[in-house]
């Protein structure tokens, strides 16, 4: 019995994730960064979390090798940038604003959440790699609600 690897894609796609946009630097300390709904919490004592890069990831390097990542939580009303730093364009940071904390990692302003972290471990994961992180510092909205990936297209909360 052969996989049906499109069936498997159309299932997973039932599941529906935020998105988040990860950033980081370069060797060369450039900003990078990418889009990813393939984000978890993974443990609160330490805590951890988790991010999947597809191995063709034009930045794979930033955070394979890179010290340290942020993980930007996007809220509903940041489609947009989502869809700006998805796929590989050059200078996405190009008339981006962005704050650095301690890492220098790029810090996107309106989000719902903002977790600053440090790089544990890296392991293969298929055509993606895993990359664990310690969570060092956190910033968070007041309120908001999260902008969604369902079914190959973004949603919201109440959304039909």
């Amino acid at each position: 019995m052969s996989f049906d690897s499109e069936k498997y894609r159309q299932a997973l796609g039932r599941f529906a994730t935020g998105v988040t946009i990860v950033t980081g630097l370069t060797a060369e300390d450039q900003p990078v960064g990418v889009t990813v709904n393939a984000f978890a919490s993974v443990s609160l004592d330490p805590p951890l979390v988790l991010i999947c890069l597809a191995n063709d990831t034009g930045s794979l390097e930033a955070f394979t090798k890179g010290d340290r990542f942020a993980v930007n939580i996007l809220e509903n009303n940041q489609r947009e940038l989502s869809e700006s730093f998805a796929g590989p364009r050059d200078h996405k940071f190009k008339n981006q604003p962005y704050e650095k904390w301690d890492s220098d990692c790029p810090i996107l302003p309106g989000c719902l959440v903002n977790l600053e972290c440090t790089r544990i471990n890296v392991m293969e994961g298929g055509d993606h790699v895993i990359v664990l992180g310690r969570v060092d510092r956190i910033e968070r909205a007041a309120d908001g609600q999260p902008l969604l990936y369902f079914k190959s297209a973004y949603g919201r909360l109440g959304d039909d």
